[in-house]
């Protein structure tokens, strides 16, 4: 890029990130909690969250028992897609502060043990990246187009798109350009929005770029990157028709031309080097949509990336027979390639779990109806105790340790999800699981900030804030808390590659690791287990039957056996 930067901050010493540096393979068994920034805490009353805010409130976050911080991405960027259309990889976006901002983030994290996980989007850049106006501005032949997949149209007049794909956001994933000269031009591939055209990632520029890219921030000291759209980079010889109308429909079901395309592992293995360059353990994680568990696998063999995304997990329904056999696979798949398994309930681009398991099951993982919100609240403490008790890493979105629900009668005049605005494609309803999250019972924005929030928050949220919760037995915050504290503290909790399945009624999940045992009734009646031990947490309330534990519907026991 030709833009000139301010001067980065000078690299963090080994003594600055000591505190995190103390165990190996950390990342095996992390707890990494998902903050997104503008929903996260405002510290300038803006109505959107920053850096600063979130620096502000580390404190909770290494109370709440975490282990790393995933942040959503804060560059510099027009925010035509929530920052995921980047205009600058190497500074901060005026509305979440700078690169000093930054820097005191890292730095406070590490002195609070806590590491840093950076978003990165290589897929495809902003409209508004100096690449692309340069290769609009300069015409037809422009080296800079190369950078991109700039094509002809199809028809007499090249009036057609070249191919037939179709964006994530729906409608074509084509536009076509207007040259210099005023005449129609050129088309320019685009998977999502309009204003994020895709890489071309057989163009060697490209990878320079962001092989430099990771090392500025690397040399910030972040300790590791979640790669988005990581299956996206690559597409097929020829960019051929997918002869297929609906095509979102099949994906996640087989590999497209322009996803889970094998020549992506290459980029990957470059990338693997330089990570190994640095000390204290520097991981990345890979958002990877594919077929199958087994072909997310690929993605984190040895010498490639250290984590993906369950996506498998995540959209199982709350039953006992669908949760086991995407446990058994998701083990048996990272086995062989040394990974471990990642789990994961909610995030930035799903309903919340407390929403979904409020609803008839499948309806998928955008839903519009709030559901039966009881039922949604104790299926999934519930799940996070199931999930938490799994071996290998979890991921907690910002605001489920609250029992968040999504929003889901946000005005139409609001929402800001470009999905929303396009005619077809995701339903684009993602802005429910991005309401800023509550931290005090008062207030213009319960705590998020002295001016609102871009978002509206619902009245009941005060009941939900962490100032409500906070030191309540029996609330989603305090269990969280307590979960993590116990997984922290128990040996045969966290990382590894197995359970033993216990016997049990239908319906139930039963399974032992070590001297630990984890009970989750998926029905919607009691069941009494037959299980002796101490009983180290619970997510509903639970009594002693006879020979046994009465769990009641939706409800997860964890036992410490003697």
């Amino acid at each position: 890029m030709s833009q000139q930067h301010p001067a980065a901050p000078a690299p963090h010493s080994a003594a600055a990130v000591s505190a995190v540096a103390d165990r190996r393979d950390w990342w095996r068994d992390a707890v990494i909690y998902q903050v997104y920034p503008r929903s996260f805490a405002d510290s300038n009353g803006d109505g959107m969250g920053d850096l600063e805010g979130v620096r502000a409130r580390l404190p909770y976050l290494r109370d709440l028992g975490v282990d790393a911080v995933w942040l959503s991405p804060f560059y510099a960027s027009p925010q035509a897609d929530a920052g995921y259309d980047v205009a600058d990889y190497r500074a901060v976006d005026p509305m979440f502060g700078n690169l000093l901002d930054a820097d005191a983030l890292i730095r406070d994290a590490h002195e609070l043990a806590l590491r840093i996980i950076v978003d990165l989007v290589p897929n495809h850049s902003s409209d508004q990246h100096e690449w692309f106006k340069r290769a609009l501005a300069e015409g037809p032949g422009s080296p800079l187009r190369e950078r991109y997949h700039f094509r002809p149209g199809k028809g007499t007049n090249g009036e057609l798109p070249p191919n037939d794909w179709e964006s994530i956001f729906g409608g074509p994933a084509w536009t076509r350009i207007t040259e210099p000269d005023g005449t129609p031009g050129e088309w320019y591939l685009h998977l999502f929005a309009p204003e994020q055209p895709d890489f071309n990632w057989e163009h060697p520029a490209v990878g320079d770029e962001f092989r430099s890219i990771l090392r500025f921030w690397l040399d910030m000291g972040v300790d590791g990157f979640r790669i988005d759209v990581a299956h996206g980079l690559v597409k097929a010889d020829g960019l051929p028709d997918l002869g297929s109308h609906d095509q979102l429909k099949l994906l996640g079901n087989d590999v497209m031309p322009f996803f889970d395309q094998d020549g992506v592992h290459a980029v990957y293995r470059q990338w693997r080097t330089i990570l190994d360059e640095y000390a204290d353990e520097r991981i990345f994680v890979a958002e990877a949509w594919t077929p199958t568990v087994e072909r997310t696998a690929n993605y984190v063999r040895p010498d490639e990336l250290h984590q993906a995304f369950n996506f498998q997990y995540l959209s199982t329904e709350w039953d006992a027979k669908e949760l086991r056999t995407v446990i058994d696979r998701t083990l048996q798949a990272m086995r062989p390639v040394g990974a471990p398994a990642t789990w994961v309930l909610s995030n930035h681009d799903v309903t919340r779990h407390a929403t979904r398991f409020a609803n008839p099951p499948g309806l998928g993982t955008q839903i519009r109806t709030a559901g039966d919100r009881a039922l949604g609240l104790r299926r999934a403490r519930a799940a996070t105790l199931l999930m938490l008790a799994l071996p290998g890493s979890a991921y907690v979105y910002q605001g489920e340790e609250l029992g968040l629900p999504d929003v889901v009668d946000l005005p139409d005049e609001v929402r800001q999800d470009p999905a929303y605005f396009r005619g077809a494609g995701q339903d684009g309803f993602r802005d429910g699981c991005r309401v800023p999250i509550p931290w005090t019972c008062e207030g213009s924005s319960y705590g998020f900030g002295s001016g609102g929030s871009w978002l509206p928050q619902p009245e009941s949220w005060a009941e939900l804030s962490v100032e409500a919760q906070t030191g309540v037995p029996g609330s989603t915050l305090e269990l969280y808390r307590s979960a993590l504290s116990v997984r922290r503290t128990r040996p045969d909790l966290g990382a590894g590659d197995a359970v033993q399945w216990l016997d049990a009624p239908e319906g139930v999940l039963a399974f032992r690791r070590g001297e630990f045992v984890c009970v989750a009734n998926t029905t919607g009646e009691p069941v009494t287990f037959p299980v002796s031990g101490q009983v180290l947490l619970a997510s509903g309330e639970i009594t002693e039957a006879d020979g046994g534990t009465r769990l009641p519907a939706d409800t997860t026991v964890w036992f410490g056996m003697v």
